[in-house]
């Protein structure tokens, strides 16, 4: 069974930044290409931000642009997310996940493992 652990979410006001992180077990880090998403209540999820195996491709949602960032550290088998200028409308539980492949991908069912989620809520 796979194992994605996301931390660093938490309350914060608007203009400020947070910065989540996503541990993954070696097996599903290494290889694979890693995603971020959110769900809002009542909302479906979506998707944020995706970067590929080498880190050189990196995707996002228009709504993030200019604002998220998504790296990772090979070495460390963590996905970060650095949120920066946070909107109330960003607040939703954030998803990380990863999927069989090298290469970057938006959608929610080209991945393959799942964390629990860490929730952010931006108070205006």
């Amino acid at each position: 069974q796979g194992q994605l652990v996301e931390s660093g979410g938490g309350l914060v006001q608007a203009g400020d930044s947070l910065r989540l992180s996503c541990a993954a077990s070696r097996r599903l880090f290494s290889s694979y290409a890693m995603g971020w998403f959110r769900q809002s209540p009542g909302k479906e999820r979506e998707f944020v931000a995706t970067i590929s195996r080498s880190g050189v491709n990196t995707d996002y949602a228009d709504s993030v642009k200019d604002r998220f960032t998504i790296s990772r550290d090979n070495a460390k088998s963590t996905v970060y997310l650095q949120m920066n200028s946070l909107k109330p409308e960003d607040t939703a539980l954030y998803y990380c996940a990863s999927r069989v492949w090298s290469d970057i991908a938006t959608m929610e069912n080209a991945y393959d493992y799942w964390g629990q989620g860490t929730q952010v809520t931006v108070s205006s």
